[in-house]
């Protein structure tokens, strides 16, 4: 089997569709939530908080240094901000999947339950059950 065809066979089974599927859908699924946090969710709470904004919040372990105008080696910063908003991008995420995968465990429950057909007997089963009738009349 050529390395070609064997690329071919790997990228076009059905797991692999699946995944890539999963992943672009993720991709954005992540845009969207993060678009919800940094424009509809943090504003409010930045408000509460005093107009912070949570991506400003740092601590300053050294000042940058500059020669003249220019900056001759940068400032380090401790961005304790941006792991918060990171923090509340992931728990949002986390509770968005928790209650998809809940909803289809419950839909997938709900096949399920449904209660299978009562299997039909079969021909050996019928001719069994007429010999027993016939016997239980002639006793």
């Amino acid at each position: 089997m050529s390395l070609t065809s064997e690329l071919k066979t790997f990228l076009l089974r059905g797991n692999v569709v699946d995944m890539a599927v999963g992943i672009v859908v993720g991709a954005a699924f992540g845009k969207v939530v993060t678009s919800f946090v940094n424009d509809i969710l943090m504003p409010p709470i930045s408000l509460l908080l005093g107009n912070t904004n949570f991506s400003d919040l740092k601590i300053v372990l050294r000042k940058a240094a500059t020669e003249g105008t220019e900056i001759a080696t940068p400032a380090i910063t401790w961005n304790y901000g941006n792991f918060i908003q990171t923090v509340i991008d992931f728990l949002i995420i986390g509770t968005a999947i928790f209650f998809v995968i809940k909803a289809m465990n419950s839909l997938s429950r709900k096949k399920e339950e449904k209660p299978a057909p009562a299997p039909q007997p079969t021909n050996e089963e019928k001719l069994l059950a007429e010999i027993r009738d016939l016997l239980k009349k002639s006793n």
